[in-house]
């Protein structure tokens, strides 16, 4: 009876040990798999940087001075000189019109004016007959006025037909055209045969940019931007045919002109750059960054990293994330999160310019090489869930 009660024993005692050693290891591996409280977080090292403030918009290359060349006659074209792309001086003959009803019509002025001339001779002679005879008193005063009337009208056709003449000799001298400017042709819309009328309107024949060194960017930036954008500014840009270039300009004008698409209000603000080189052509679209502000080697950080809140962890771990969430957040300012002593801890820094990625800070508290908590991480409490190694190793 002793030994049964002696094999019980050792039986029951046994089992307690058993259960207790599987309770040591079980709370043993699930210390051990459980992962770490850091693994919750995904960290930035905080790193000097430089930052770029700027504004984007679409905009067209154009020339500086685009002269358009038109006739102030009518007639048909004879002869083209010039042609697309081609470079011209001030004065070089572009084209010529047909001159041959303008010949006519000047030489018909030319005749008026000799037929003034002889009428105003006669009117002369006779004034001067008149004036002796009337001394002599062999004819009235009236007589003489006339004669003296005579002589007036005789030289005012005279000079109407001499305006009339000069007239028709400027006219006949349009039929040559000239370029107003030294340039490039960019543009010509007449042919050899075409007849060209010019009546309430000038006609068209070419367009001539004064000079492609020099070029401006016509951009459409909205209502919301433009009160940042200040004559002066630095501009970069891009256009598609050099995808890998940067170009640079400056912001010359801010037009107060508004222009309303779809109740949407754009101001045109004028960019001026150099091209040497003449590569940027006119109607290229050029895709537009006014640089509001610049910092150079400053303390940066993602903006994410200010957007992020963090989940109440304990009773014990919320009171700087309350304190956080309570008060009212200050123009300038922003909150960062540190991982100490097992929790987030707030950093109240001043915030300076953005570029949409990244924001510059100030702070006493945080250094280049610090690390803040960009985001709470989703896979660790999947891990934590299924009780699974999250960072250890087995």
């Amino acid at each position: 009876m002793n030994f049964l009660k002696t094999i019980l024993l050792h039986k029951l005692t046994l089992l307690i040990v058993l259960i207790a050693v599987g309770l040591g290891g079980y709370k043993a591996w699930e210390i051990y798999t459980k992962p770490p409280l850091e693994a919750k977080y995904k960290f930035h090292t905080l790193e000097l940087g430089d930052i770029t403030q700027s504004v984007a918009a679409n905009g067209t290359l154009n020339p500086l001075v685009l002269v358009t060349v038109g006739t102030q006659v009518s007639g048909k074209v004879i002869k083209l000189y010039v042609d697309f792309n081609d470079r011209v001086t001030e004065g070089q003959i572009l084209a010529e019109l047909d001159p041959a009803l303008l010949d006519a019509q000047a030489a018909q002025s030319a005749a008026s004016v000799k037929s003034a001339e002889a009428s105003l001779e006669l009117a002369v002679a006779n004034e001067k007959r008149s004036r002796e005879l009337f001394s002599k008193e062999y004819i009235s005063k009236q007589e003489l006025d006339s004669s003296v009337q005579a002589l007036k009208s005789a030289r005012a056709a005279l000079d109407l037909a001499r305006a009339q003449s000069q007239k028709d000799r400027t006219n006949q001298g349009y039929t040559i055209v000239r370029s107003p400017v030294s340039g490039v042709v960019v543009d010509r819309q007449i042919d050899v045969g075409q007849t060209v009328a010019a009546s309430l309107q000038a006609p068209v024949l070419f367009k001539i940019a004064q000079d492609l060194r020099e070029m401006q960017i016509d951009s459409n930036f909205a209502e919301a931007d433009i009160g940042r954008i200040k004559v002066g500014q630095n501009v970069n840009f891009a256009v598609d045919a050099f995808p890998n270039n940067a170009f640079t300009g400056v912001v010359k004008q801010v037009r107060l002109n508004a222009t309303t698409v779809s109740n949407v209000v754009t101001y045109d603000v004028v960019v001026t750059l150099k091209n040497p080189d003449e590569i940027l052509a006119p109607g290229m679209t050029a895709y537009v960054n006014v640089i509001l502000a610049e910092r150079k080697n400053v303390l940066v950080v993602p903006n994410a990293a200010l957007r992020y809140k963090p989940t109440e962890m304990s009773p014990k771990g919320t009171g700087d994330t309350q304190k956080a969430k309570k008060e009212r957040k200050e123009p300038n300012t922003g909150v960062l999160y540190v991982f100490e002593n097992g929790e987030p801890k707030a950093i109240k820094v001043t915030t300076g310019i953005s570029d949409n990625r990244f924001t510059e800070i100030v702070s006493d508290e945080l250094k280049a090489g610090d690390k803040i908590i960009l985001e709470e991480s989703k896979a660790f409490a999947k891990a934590a869930a299924v009780g699974g190694p999250m960072g250890r190793p087995f």
